[in-house]
């Protein structure tokens, strides 16, 4: 049997699947998911990570065996960049919203991260006094400057850089060049700018459509703008997005089950908001849509549950019968 070794894993971020989606696509518009849940440590946010640590050694900040990564996150940036620093030898501390699901964070400690959970919404805000996460970890980290680092995805151009070489690129090259629309939803902004500054730049008619979830949202990873900052990152490219559709929370849980039984996807709570976001919005003539679907719903069963989306053995069935789940590093 071969050893799979580090690169062997790190060589899987990026190249995800694009699959289209039966369920809204018709005669004039085709609709494709891509499946980011196919990153080794199954989310988008593999990418950044990956890109923030290179940066980060490449600019002389990460010293291996001495240095430290601290992080605020809602969940999936966290799982990346612990399961991706592990691989290339440095430790991580992760600062997280209490409310983000029970998996999520059991992931985080089985990966090895050191983590503190701080009493705030589940989608991260920036701005002064809103945010106990960025500013426990930004506590932390400036009180030991030479041993923690803080790749900041909120504001670290290498998050950006990710998409725009490697994300948008891919959809472009999986739809030969057809993509008319791209939805996804805003978190520190790095997919929405990044994916849409390379589609942009290779057909300017191309429509970037942000995803903002309702306020007091329970869509893990997302920020809604009239109750959070923008943050830097996205503030630098903003013009970039061409339109905006909002979901609330029964729109985006709502369509779970659905894209289960005609899909069959389980999905995550911020993919059904996409999905639920590219359903409502309206699209005149021929098309081809293409959704971010940020991870697939395996870390969800106690939200789902809570939610009453699906009982925990509705849930265990789900899993059992869902296509395109990937093989996790975890």
């Amino acid at each position: 049997m071969t050893s799979v070794t580090s690169s062997d894993i790190l060589n899987r971020v990026g190249n995800t699947p694009l699959i289209k989606l039966d369920s809204l696509s018709n005669s004039r518009i085709n609709y494709f998911a891509k499946l980011e849940g196919h990153n080794p440590f199954g989310s988008v946010k593999d990418r950044a990570a990956y890109w923030m640590i290179k940066d980060g050694e490449e600019k002389g900040k990460l010293t291996k065996g001495k240095s430290i990564i601290i992080e605020p996150t809602s969940g999936n940036t966290g799982i990346a960049l612990t399961g991706i620093a592990n691989l290339l030898g440095y430790k991580v501390e992760i600062v997280i919203p209490e409310k983000a699901s029970n998996e999520t964070k059991d992931i985080i400690r089985k990966l090895g991260a050191k983590v503190f959970e701080t009493s705030d919404d589940l989608c991260p805000k920036v701005g002064a006094g809103t945010d106990q996460s960025i500013a426990l970890a930004t506590s932390i980290a400036s009180s030991r400057p030479d041993t923690y680092y803080s790749p900041n995805q909120y504001a670290n151009e290498a998050n950006f850089m990710g998409h725009y070489v490697g994300t948008g690129p891919e959809i472009w090259k999986q739809t030969d060049g057809k993509v008319t629309h791209f939805f996804t939803g805003v978190g520190t902004g790095g997919t929405i700018t990044g994916i849409g500054a390379y589609l942009k730049e290779k057909n300017p008619n191309v429509q970037i459509i942000g995803c903002q979830p309702q306020q007091n949202h329970l869509i893990q990873g997302w920020r809604n703008f009239e109750e959070s900052a923008k943050p830097d990152l996205f503030l630098k490219r903003e013009n970039i997005v061409d339109d905006w559709v909002c979901v609330d929370n029964d729109e985006a849980f709502s369509v779970v089950k659905d894209v289960l039984e005609k899909d069959k996807l389980l999905i995550s709570p911020s993919s059904a908001a996409v999905y639920a976001c590219m359903k409502k919005y309206p699209i005149d003539g021929e098309a081809c849509v293409v959704g971010i679907f940020a991870d697939d719903g395996r870390k969800f069963k106690s939200v789902y549950s809570t939610q009453n989306i699906m009982t925990e053995t509705e849930f265990d069935d789900a899993l059992k019968g869902a296509k395109h789940m990937s093989e996790l590093a975890y």
